[in-house]
């Protein structure tokens, strides 16, 4: 009897891990990890700028007058490629559109980003899912914030965006957070760079 249960656990086994359709998951070491964010217009203060572009998503290198921001908030919709205006709208911005006005923050390819799901990378294929399995150290080679890392690590994250061109490079990853959440955002320890992060990664077949 012990032996039958045996085997049907096996079969079992072997059911489960084969039909899926896709390669198994493999660890990969060695990766530098980004993170992106929305910025936020009432985060950000000093002499305003006005800012050309788009009224709409369906449109490349518009001229109109999208309004005047803080010039910190420009540069980090540019940066990061999203922000929330005070308005409630979004400001987009991508290399090959320029800024436009949206309902939604999002990644390069239109879809809107979603929060500690969203990434970025140049070597894995869309719809790649991925794992981080550890958060190796900071650049400064100390440890990664025990908080930041759990939740990093706690997410299920998939490849939908792609980075700026020049941007990415072989084995990084850029992780989305969602918006900012103070004026100090990229002084604290949610804005960091890991080095020699560990991934699983689950790649489409």
């Amino acid at each position: 009897m012990r032996w039958a249960l045996v085997l049907v656990v096996l079969a079992l086994a072997g059911c489960s891990s084969s039909g899926t359709g896709s390669a198994p998951p493999a660890t990969d070491e060695g990766w530098q990890v980004t993170v992106y964010y929305t910025a936020v217009e009432s985060f950000h203060s000093g002499p305003s700028v006005p800012v050309h572009g788009c009224q709409v998503i369906d449109c490349e290198n518009g001229k109109d007058l999208l309004g005047n921001f803080p010039q910190s908030f420009a540069k980090a919709v540019k940066d990061e490629g999203t922000g929330r205006t005070s308005s409630g709208r979004y400001l987009n911005w991508s290399h090959d559109k320029g800024y436009w006005l949206d309902t939604e923050p999002r990644d390069s390819f239109g879809k809107a980003l979603k929060p500690f799901v969203s990434a970025a990378a140049d070597g894995l294929k869309t719809g790649s899912r991925i794992k981080l399995v550890s958060c190796g150290q900071t650049q400064e080679g100390t440890n990664v914030d025990a908080a930041v890392c759990q939740k990093l690590a706690s997410s299920s994250w998939e490849i939908t965006d792609e980075f700026t061109p020049g941007l990415g490079g072989d084995r990084h990853i850029d992780l989305y957070l969602g918006e900012e959440t103070g004026p100090g955002f990229t002084e604290s320890a949610w804005y960091t760079t890991l080095a020699e992060a560990v991934l699983e990664v689950h790649q489409p077949s």
